[in-house]
């Protein structure tokens, strides 16, 4: 057995785009057009991955955006996707700097944990060790879900 792929429903697909490529740094792999079905199903793969999922096709996030309105709720009910980071400290502020909120902070330097637009929990895990506990994170407090 091996893992292929995780599936999320997106409402807004450039908005949730902009969010895994551009500020999460996910790489598109391939996209489909379906017509008939009317949809669309975007796979991305962390950059770590992208060569391996060039020829394998995984492991991959597939977004999943149908083109006639819906409605999703309970993101937390999925579950979450988890991605390991070179530096769990460094990626926070990045992603802080760029909007996104860091519900669950990098406080013991291993683990942080984010939302994206359509609410599913994103976990940040340091690759290796955790680093040494640092401010601001150490402090920080927890907001919203995660």
């Amino acid at each position: 057995m091996e893992f292929l792929h995780t599936m999320v429903r997106v409402s807004d697909l450039g908005q949730s785009l902009e969010f895994y490529t551009q500020k999460l740094g996910l790489v598109e792999m391939r996209r489909t057009e379906h017509e008939a079905g009317r949809f669309t199903l975007v796979f991305l793969a962390a950059p770590g991955d992208a060569g391996r999922a060039k020829d394998t096709h995984s492991p991959l996030l597939e977004l999943t955006y149908n083109w006639d309105a819906e409605t999703y709720s309970g993101g937390r009910n999925f579950g979450h996707l988890a991605f390991a980071v070179d530096d769990i400290y460094a990626t926070c502020d990045r992603l802080m700097k760029a909007g996104v909120t860091i519900n669950r902070p990098p406080r013991d330097g291993r683990m942080a944990f984010v939302r994206s637009p359509d609410a599913i929990s994103i976990e940040l895990l340091q690759k290796g060790e955790a680093k040494a506990r640092q401010e601001p994170w150490a402090s920080m407090e927890n907001v919203g879900a995660w």
